[in-house]
């Protein structure tokens, strides 16, 4: 059997021990608050993160991959008799995948896949487990690729977020769609569309925020021999409504924590789930 390392970057926004258990290797993103720079979880947490941006009022950025790390990275592991299959955020959101396609060329190996995961946070890491799912049953770097390609587009999330403002500032939402979230106490549902953040449906309140997340998941074909995963920030309100809904259910899920590169955007207090449908 082939050794095959699966690599990705630190928006899959699982939890740290699943990561080292599935032996996933993850390349984490750039922070950076002015001239400073932190690689994400590893020199600064969601919560350092989240405490200075309030304390400095300001919307840190992020930086992608850069091929030279990606580089050094698929070097290393070729080194050591690896084949690679690589699954970035989506190319959307981010140059990560075009970073990792620039890596791969250089090194001009036909022993590395990179994949556009066209997903982020949880749905990113959805994929990656099942990448490691087909790796552990043997099958070789390219069905791995044709695979995940075949299960992304059944890739499903719904989100509900308390404030819409980071996403509106960082540009991964319309400003318009910002402002309907902000009036009469509005929650916009989103999900991953197409590689972007979109618009699902709006609702007042965080209970029926709940209640449509819910919704949303009964009224899908859910594949439940796959990854299932509650995202959340500081949202305990929707968490927990989430988390006794699934446990009275006894359906198996993962908790996912939000990362500081997500986290940027999706501001304190948002929770959702991903998940795959047949």
């Amino acid at each position: 059997m082939e050794k095959i390392k699966i690599i990705t970057d630190s928006t899959l926004d699982l939890p740290v021990s699943l990561i080292r258990e599935k032996d996933i290797e993850v390349l984490p993103l750039l922070i950076n608050f002015g001239e400073e720079s932190y690689l994400d979880g590893v020199e600064i947490t969601t919560h350092e993160m989240l405490e200075r941006m309030e304390k400095e009022n300001v919307l840190p950025t992020t930086a992608q991959v850069t091929p030279n790390r990606f580089e050094d990275t698929f070097k290393k592991y070729l080194n050591e008799g690896y084949k690679i299959v690589t699954l970035t955020l989506s190319s959307e959101m981010s140059g990560t995948y075009q970073s990792a396609c620039i890596a791969k060329n250089m090194l001009e190996s036909d022993d590395i896949v990179v994949i556009d995961s066209r997903n982020v946070t949880s749905g990113l890491g959805v994929l990656a487990l099942k990448a490691c799912e087909f790796r552990d049953n043997g099958d070789s770097i390219f069905e791995i690729e044709e695979k995940i390609k075949n299960i992304i587009p059944k890739v499903k999330s719904s989100l509900g977020f308390e404030s819409l403002e980071n996403l509106v500032r960082g540009g991964r939402l319309s400003k318009t769609a910002g402002t309907i979230g902000s009036v009469l106490g509005l929650r916009l549902i989103l999900e991953v569309k197409e590689g972007q953040m979109a618009v699902k449906d709006k609702v007042r309140g965080s209970k029926k925020a709940l209640k449509k997340i819910i919704s949303d998941f009964e009224s899908a074909n859910v594949d439940f021999n796959s990854p299932i995963v509650i995202d959340e920030i500081l949202n305990e309100e929707i968490f927990e409504g989430l988390k006794k809904y699934f446990e009275e259910k006894n359906i198996e899920y993962i908790h996912g924590i939000v990362g500081c590169t997500v986290g940027i955007h999706s501001g304190t207090r948002a929770c959702g789930i991903f998940f795959i449908e047949k």
